[in-house]
C-alpha cells in the first residue's frame, strides 16, 4: 500500500494517523517531492476508476492560471489534463492510497481510508 500526501494537508495527516491506528503496512510518497510521471498518473486513474478532471484540485491558484476550468473533460483531453497534473502536482487530489488489491482510493475520509484498508 503507498499513500500519496503533502505534509501540509490536514486530510493526509488524518489519513496517516488511521492507517497508525489500525497498523497498516505503507509507504509514505511526498508527491510533491517524488513527482509522479504521466504513467504514474495514468495508472493511478485507472485503479481508480477515474479521469484526471475528477482528481484536480480546482481551487488551487494554477487552476486559473492554466485555464483548466475551461478545458473539455473528453477523451481527446485527457492527455492534455494528465500532462498538467504531472507538470503542476499540487493540482492532484489527496491523499490518494493505492490498496494491496490494485486498485486505489482518493482518502479524504476516514471511511475512505477503512475502505482500502479492506481491500
Amino acid at each position: 500500500m503507498e499513500i500519496w500526501i503533502n505534509p501540509a494537508c490536514s486530510k493526509c495527516r488524518s489519513a496517516l494517523t488511521l492507517l497508525d491506528a489500525e497498523g497498516a503496512d505503507y509507504t509514505v510518497r511526498r508527491y510533491l517531492e517524488d513527482v509522479p510521471s504521466e504513467d504514474e498518473i495514468r495508472g493511478v486513474l485507472e485503479r481508480l476508476g477515474l479521469e484526471p478532471w475528477d482528481i484536480t484540485r480546482t481551487q488551487e491558484a494554477d487552476v486559473k492560471e492554466l485555464g483548466l476550468k475551461e478545458w473539455p473533460r473528453d477523451a481527446a483531453s485527457r492527455e492534455r489534463w494528465i500532462t498538467a497534473l504531472a507538470e503542476h502536482p499540487k493540482l492532484i487530489q489527496r491523499p490518494i492510497i493505492t490498496a494491496d488489491d490494485g486498485t486505489a482510493v482518493v482518502g479524504r475520509t476516514d471511511e475512505a481510508v477503512r475502505d482500502a484498508l479492506s481491500r
